[in-house]
């Protein structure tokens, strides 16, 4: 047993509570380590707001989401009559909903930007892999979370949206249609969906998402954060306690710093709330205020936007793509024999590999590889830190033309994310034909681009200009 602490003669009531606590639960050494004599770089830029503002909208969506269940049934004859009744009757009901509907939207563009900066700053690299795998599995959750809380309102675009999503997981062979039938509950989208999707969306995944996000944390501050320059703070000059010279505590500095970020998080937040809460149909379509009827099919079901990259790639695997795929395939496999480095057993291996799987992409249906290919999508980016062979963490010391592909990236991104809200076209299908192999192009080649190129010298300290 551990030897309790005194508090020190003269000592307020506050400090002897603090004493007591102390002796019963390590409050002050954990806020020590997280916070006071947490050093973190003192070069954090505008890009390092959005880990705390994340934190926010986390809060915001538990908080608003509570007080929702409160007057919400899971019940498909009433779902939607009781979210009218949130809207109508509810004392501050509507600020409610559109507290968590906006903040939805929110956590998605918060994460993005998030993931962005760990993106461009190489926050991925060692020895940071586990935040970023962390973090991966994070926007995971978060994109369960957000599909299984869209069904809820049980508005026409819920519905159908649902459907159509849950169908796919049919196209999984052997397991498929059980699969789908389980998450269903029925053989179609109903009340057993419904009440699934809510137990769900309200306990079970909530509670992974926050075991997640204190795993991310816990690594994050175990290992040090990254900053602008790529520059590791641990390694550099110490002061004569041992505190890195380029960091500073993170409170009171960065829990200052970042209520600069919060207000202006807040004031977009707010205005989005009073003055366009369904953001012109894209935070809530227009579709969604009509009540779910399974006998009326609307003319053009699409997704959420943050969900419509994806949903891209998905429309975008159709036999065509299939083709080009493997004859991308085909092709790599013949230049990998012909002039590509190894063995010649590598070589023999990697083209029987390469026949293999064209044989697979032509065995299974198109609908299967549209599957495989939206969640290969979120699944590739947990790759990132064994992709990126290049010498320095930072996009301030890579070569120019890496801004340009990490530019290309994101244009592109933003691109198949509109496709994604449009309805079906020739066009618009070859444009998401493109997008898609571009997309996986990125990550895929990342071994070979990353490494190209000359790159300038990585300071041995932070940059820095006192402001």
């Amino acid at each position: 047993m551990a030897e309790f602490k005194q508090a020190p003669a003269g000592a307020s009531a506050g400090e002897k509570l603090m004493t007591w606590v102390d002796n019963r639960f390590p409050a002050t050494k954990m806020y020590k380590e997280h916070m006071s004599e947490y050093y973190a770089p003192k070069n954090f830029n505008f890009w390092y707001f959005f880990g705390s503002l994340a934190m926010l909208v986390l809060v915001i969506q538990i908080v608003t989401g509570i007080f929702l269940v409160m007057n919400y049934k899971p019940d498909a004859a009433v779902a939607f009559a009781s979210v009218e009744y949130i809207m109508r009757d509810v004392p501050w009901g509507w600020l409610i909903r559109y507290m968590h509907s906006t903040g939805a939207s929110a956590f998605f563009i918060v994460v993005y930007l998030h993931m962005y900066r760990g993106l461009i700053y190489g926050s991925y690299r060692t020895p940071r892999e586990l935040v970023w795998i962390f973090g991966c599995l994070i926007f995971l959750c978060l994109m369960a979370e957000a599909f299984m809380g869209y069904l809820l309102p049980w508005g026409q675009m819920s519905y159908w949206g649902a459907q159509v999503i849950i169908n796919l997981f049919s196209a999984i062979p052997f397991v498929g249609p059980d699969l789908a039938i389980l998450i269903r509950g029925d053989y179609v989208v109903g009340d057993a969906t419904l009440n699934r999707f809510f137990s769900l969306h309200v306990i079970a995944v909530p509670l992974v998402l926050l075991g997640l996000v204190v795993a991310h944390i816990i690594a994050l501050h175990e290992v040090g954060s990254n900053n602008p320059d790529g520059v590791e703070i641990k390694q550099g000059p110490k002061d004569a306690n041992g505190h890195p010279l380029d960091g500073v505590p993170f409170h009171p500095y960065y829990s200052v710093h970042d209520i600069v970020g919060v207000v202006g998080f807040l004031i977009c937040f707010t205005a989005v709330i009073f003055f366009m809460p369904e953001f012109g149909g894209y935070f809530l379509e227009t579709p969604n205020f009509i009540p779910a009827d399974p006998f009326k099919t609307p003319a053009h079901i699409a997704p959420v936007w943050y969900f419509t990259p994806f949903y891209s790639m998905l429309r975008a695997t159709t036999d065509q793509m299939v083709s080009v795929l493997s004859v991308i395939i085909g092709v790599a496999a013949v230049l990998n024999l012909i002039k590509g480095k190894g063995t010649g057993q590598t070589k023999i291996a990697a083209l029987v590999g390469a026949a293999v799987l064209i044989g697979l992409l032509k065995v299974l249906e198109a609908k299967f590889w549209g599957v495989a290919v939206m969640g290969g999508a979120v699944v590739i980016l947990a790759g990132l830190p064994w992709f990126d062979k290049s010498p320095v963490k930072s996009i301030r010391y890579r070569p120019s033309w890496h801004k340009i592909v990490y530019g290309v990236f994101v244009v592109n991104f933003v691109i198949l994310g509109y496709l994604g809200v449009q309805p079906p076209s020739e066009i618009g299908g070859m444009v998401s034909m493109v997008g898609t192999l571009l997309y996986f192009g990125f990550f895929v080649l990342m071994p070979w681009w990353s490494q190209l190129g000359t790159f300038k010298k990585v300071p041995d300290r932070v940059t820095f200009t006192p402001h």
